[in-house]
């Protein structure tokens, strides 16, 4: 995919004439459209005078140019790890939560970091300003987005995306009531790409029972973007009754539980992109699914605490990012956890390098009472869910792990997940020297990025006219 805009300006900014940026977007038109030169160079001009004439900082009114132009980190999206699930992905997120906040208040926020969101009804009424019944009902929100490796293989793009958006639902103690989808292709993707991806998301909308209500489809970037890339996500909307499984729950001394995991989005990247396409098999399943449907059917579903799934940095980066939130520590016996690692994405894993802690598993994290630690066992057992008791809840404020043979070792995640395309290896998993520097400069540009909102709000309010 090209991104013309992006490209465009980026020569400007590096002094290029307009000949050599127009020879330059006719080449990329070349590369992807069989149109012929002259038409190639009519496209080409008219995008350098779009971006020539919307340049911002030509822009005189000071009201305009606060809107149109935003506070500079000097730190890209790669180079921060955002989206790479590791130590600068979990920072710039906490950032994300803060500037999200707003006086109206969610029962379960993004400054939460949980796997969803959530309002209670008797907070809904505040908007509606008129009695609202049932009020200890809670609406619980999730937006998934798609995995950006799947791109090219649209069924089981929206086979997974579908099945994590609802995963991430069901773990709050919510059941599913409604899938939209967002959908954004590249102007030469074709047709088909787009009844695919639907094909998959609507399988796990029948096997889930959940009816799909919504949705958009747009092309990346309209006429400014060439190429076939699909982007976009599904959100999902839930519903639970008073309780809600969140992690601030957790309580010291809580047994840790979790199920088997063959992976998802991940998974299936990592068999397609190492050649192993057979191991994608192995993540065509709903058994997360399944598995919480029998426990929020269950009569001890009001004393579990919480439960989460393995995604995030995989359960390295979970565990600790649950820690943050629940202020605790947990102890995990690691002989237990690779015990229900599906054995074939196993040996997947070890067969391209890429550690099995650091990558999402499709497995269900349980937080409960010893109490009904066996009955839930048992429970999913008698589903053909494996689940197991893999550690408990301490005070330590510290992700520990117990390997066999080995002893007890603090595990913190790395400044990105694990490695798990050639790519992604070639550009590692280690924290940048500079990484102090960056996160002062990522501080501020949010902390820029709340002041221009304070200031937009008294403007539109009339409190200010002064920019």
């Amino acid at each position: 995919m090209s991104d013309l805009e992006g490209l465009t300006r980026r020569l400007i900014q590096k002094g290029k004439s307009d000949e050599e940026i127009l020879k330059r977007l006719v080449q990329e038109y070349s590369d992807y459209k069989d149109i012929n030169e002259n038409l190639a160079l009519r496209f080409a001009k008219a995008i350098l005078e779009e971006c020539r004439k919307s340049d911002a900082a030509l822009v005189s009114d000071p009201f305009i140019s606060q809107i149109l132009e935003f506070e500079k980190a000097n730190i890209t999206i790669g180079k921060q790890g955002v989206g790479c699930r590791g130590v600068g992905d979990f920072f710039v997120h906490k950032l994300l939560g803060e500037v999200s906040e707003t006086e109206i208040k969610a029962f379960l926020s993004p400054k939460s970091l949980d796997d969803a969101g959530a309002i209670r009804v008797s907070e809904i009424k505040k908007i509606f300003k008129k009695p609202i019944k049932n009020e200890d009902l809670i609406v619980v929100s999730k937006m998934e987005g798609i995995h950006s490796r799947l791109s090219d293989f649209p069924f089981i793009c929206g086979f997974h995306v579908t099945r994590a958006a609802l995963r991430d639902l069901y773990v709050k103690g919510s059941k599913p009531i409604s899938i939209m989808i967002d959908a954004h292709l590249g102007d030469d993707a074709d047709v088909g790409k787009l009844f695919d991806f639907m094909a998959g998301v609507s399988t796990i909308s029948e096997l889930a029972g959940v009816p799909i209500t919504a949705g958009s489809t747009l092309r990346i970037g309209g006429d400014m973007v060439i190429g076939n890339r699909f982007v976009g996500g599904i959100a999902a909307i839930g519903l639970a009754m008073k309780n809600l499984l969140a992690r601030r729950n957790i309580q010291e001394g809580d047994k840790i539980l979790m199920t088997e995991g063959a992976g998802g989005g991940t998974i299936s990247t990592t068999a397609i992109y190492s050649g192993h396409h057979e191991v994608v098999k192995e993540t065509m399943n709903i058994k997360f699914l399944e598995a919480c449907e029998k426990i929020l059917n269950s009569d001890y579903v009001d004393e579990i605490r919480a439960m989460c799934d393995v995604t995030n940095g995989g359960l390295r980066g979970d565990l600790y990012e649950i820690n943050y939130e629940a202020k605790c520590g947990v102890t995990i016996f690691e002989q237990e956890v690779r015990s229900l690692v599906n054995p074939i994405v196993l040996n997947l894993l070890k067969s391209v390098g890429v550690d099995y802690l650091g990558v999402s598993l499709d497995a269900l994290l349980i937080y409960c009472s010893s109490e009904i630690s066996d009955q839930i066992i048992s429970d999913l057992n008698e589903i053909n869910v494996k689940c197991k008791e893999i550690g408990y809840v301490d005070n330590s404020m510290d992700v520990s792990m117990i390997f066999e043979g080995e002893g007890k070792k603090n595990v913190l995640p790395r400044f990105r997940e694990s490695a798990y395309t050639k790519i992604k290896q070639e550009i590692g998993e280690e924290t940048p020297e500079t990484i102090d520097i960056m996160e002062k400069n990522v501080e501020r540009a949010a902390r820029q990025s709340l002041n221009k909102r304070r200031k937009i709000i008294d403007y539109i309010q009339g409190e200010s006219s002064n920019f």
